[in-house]
């Protein structure tokens, strides 16, 4: 695990080094001893000793020097270079969304680099047990498929829909059975031997458009899981903003402050509700909104509605530079220009609005990108390591 990097030596000088490093040996290319010298500004006989007890820990290997346009090496006389390289192999890290449609695994060594991916469609009527199961057997096929042990696993993050505390229990979850009051972070650890990071799934969408999505680049981000009862999650300076219990972004429950119409109704062209679950029939509702359908395009015009008001609320509230808008994986195009025109009109400074760009993987991708922070926190820290699982 990481923590061997600086359980070896209480010095604290010594730790700070390692992590020195070792961060110019992550850019994963062989380096040389002087290379590393000159990269870190330390001294020679300090890097020497520093490689060698992350040659022993498992973390950096030595590697023959590499050649250049096939040919062998320099043919300088003297003592040959030292090359080592940052063996992102010694560990792996998951990422994993637990749906209500869909149990998305991504497997990736200590670099964040994807080595494997499962996807198990399962029932949205599934209990918690059943759903936890499902959960187990996607993790176990995506490790078989890739030859890694679970002892391998330095940390797993995972989303779900809900409010969800610090510890990992569901205050809230009312997209799947027996999902309200379950102690997910618990019921998972015991499947792991490493850190089990629980987090909502519209908050890991945010991490992952803000990683390599839509967001990059971007340090006040709004994602909205544009549902019928959306939900969103919000960076601010780059950092998810959680609010004080888990909540913030459950802009799906303004209904309840006196809006006239349900979530179930919003795009209904029946005058049945709509089950907030059935993604076919939303998207069968889009898709004839956008052809012209008066019915469809009225429901179009609440939903949109909806939406505006709650997006609105949390541009309002923070100001970001830039909102973007997932979830449904088909009918959002239509969305995009008439949200733009709307908000425009109901805030004071209209922010960017873009499609995500990571699709159905989005949430499994910001689970992968809380698992890779612990264990970078890990890696790099120049404090005494602590122990045991949770929430970093």
């Amino acid at each position: 695990m990481a923590d061997r990097l600086t359980g070896g030596d209480s010095s604290l000088l010594r730790r700070i080094n390692a992590a020195v490093t070792l961060r110019a040996l992550r850019t994963g290319h062989s380096v040389t001893l002087t290379q590393l010298v000159g990269e870190t500004g330390l001294s020679r006989p300090t890097v020497e000793g520093v490689i060698e007890g992350l040659v022993e820990t498992g973390l950096v290997a030595e590697v023959e020097q590499p050649k250049e346009d096939g040919q062998p090496g320099t043919g300088r006389r003297g003592r040959p270079a030292r090359w080592f390289r940052f063996r992102a192999e010694a560990g792996h890290i998951l990422g994993i969304e637990v749906g209500v449609h869909d149990i998305h695994v991504i497997l990736a060594d200590l670099t964040g680099e994807v080595v494997g991916s499962h996807f198990k469609p399962v029932d949205e009527t599934l209990d918690a047990e059943d759903r936890l199961t499902a959960v187990r057997t996607a993790v176990a096929e995506v490790l078989r498929k890739a030859g890694i042990s679970r002892d391998n696993l330095w940390a797993v993050g995972i989303g779900t829909p809900g409010i969800v505390d610090r510890d990992g229990t569901i205050q809230l979850g009312t997209a799947m059975p027996g999902w309200t009051g379950l102690d997910l972070g618990a019921r998972l650890r015991r499947s792991f031997r490493c850190p089990v990071l629980i987090e909502n799934d519209a908050n890991l969408a945010a991490i992952a458009e803000h990683w390599q999505g839509a967001a990059v680049g971007a340090g006040d981000v709004v994602f909205v899981m544009a549902g019928l009862s959306p939900g969103a999650g919000s960076l601010i300076n780059g950092k998810l903003h959680r609010g004080y219990g888990g909540a913030a972004g459950e802009i799906g429950a303004l209904h309840l402050l006196g809006q006239e119409v349900t979530p179930e109704r919003l795009l209904s062209t029946t005058g049945k509700p709509l089950n907030p679950l059935d993604e076919a029939a939303v998207a069968r509702v889009l898709r004839l909104a956008r052809e012209g359908d008066e019915v469809a395009k009225v429901a179009m015009d609440r939903f949109l509605t909806r939406l505006v008001q709650g997006v609105a609320a949390l541009v309002l509230a923070i100001d970001p530079q830039l909102v973007v808008i997932g979830g449904w994986a088909a009918g959002l195009d239509g969305v995009l220009e008439p949200l733009r025109e709307r908000l425009a009109q109901f805030t004071l400074r209209a922010p960017e609005v873009a499609l995500a760009a990571l699709g159905s993987e989005v949430v499994a991708m910001g689970a992968l990108r809380v698992a890779l922070d612990h264990v970078e926190d890990q890696l790099f820290a120049v404090d005494p390591p602590t122990t045991g699982n949770g929430r970093a």
